[in-house]
């Protein structure tokens, strides 16, 4: 994701969920099919719990953002832990519907709207802090898909940010002015 320097809060925090989303985007997209629902280990979750997860607090989280709890009543967390997607389709379908529901809700915002009070849980939030919030749990989770479809993908991984041992390169790269990563 290019940089772009702002003062608008708003804005960059819309900037960085849509970096969220593309890192997990291209991670998915490089896991094979077979492993999207396979587990590290049996203490671990899969890409697809993982994204079914996200999507759940996603739901729950931006829907009617400003008006009702985060936790909406019909969300049941622990059974997004089960049952994972079983196709791409249906977790690409997942991922992209709770994105969506983010993405809408942001774009309906102002700056005013920051200093509100929201509440997830029944604990009181200011806009800011549930913004805040949401970006430290997606952003641990698209590590999450990131280390794991990485995993599954092996040798045929591609890198998503500066590839090991080539930081030097891409330093040079930004200096000349040829590339401008977040």
């Amino acid at each position: 994701m290019a940089h772009q320097f702002t003062t608008s809060y708003l804005k960059d925090a819309i900037d960085l969920f849509r970096y969220y989303k593309r890192l997990g985007d291209n991670a998915i997209a490089q896991c094979p099919d077979d492993k999207l629902s396979a587990e590290i280990d049996p203490e671990s979750n899969s890409v697809a719990i993982i994204v079914k997860h996200m999507a759940g607090n996603m739901r729950s989280r931006w829907s009617n953002f400003l008006t009702t709890d985060g936790e909406k009543p019909d969300r049941h967390r622990d059974t997004e832990f089960e049952d994972a997607p079983a196709t791409r389709a249906e977790i690409t379908a997942m991922w992209d519907a709770g994105w969506n529901y983010l993405f809408e809700a942001l774009a309906s915002l102002t700056d005013t709207d920051l200093s509100r009070t929201i509440t997830i849980r029944t604990e009181p939030h200011s806009v800011t802090q549930a913004i805040n919030r949401q970006i430290a749990h997606y952003s641990y989770h698209v590590g999450q898909i990131v280390y794991v479809a990485r995993h599954f993908a092996g040798g045929n991984w591609r890198t998503l940010t500066i590839p090991k041992k080539k930081s030097g390169e891409f330093n040079a790269q930004v200096a000349s002015g040829e590339k401008s990563q977040r």
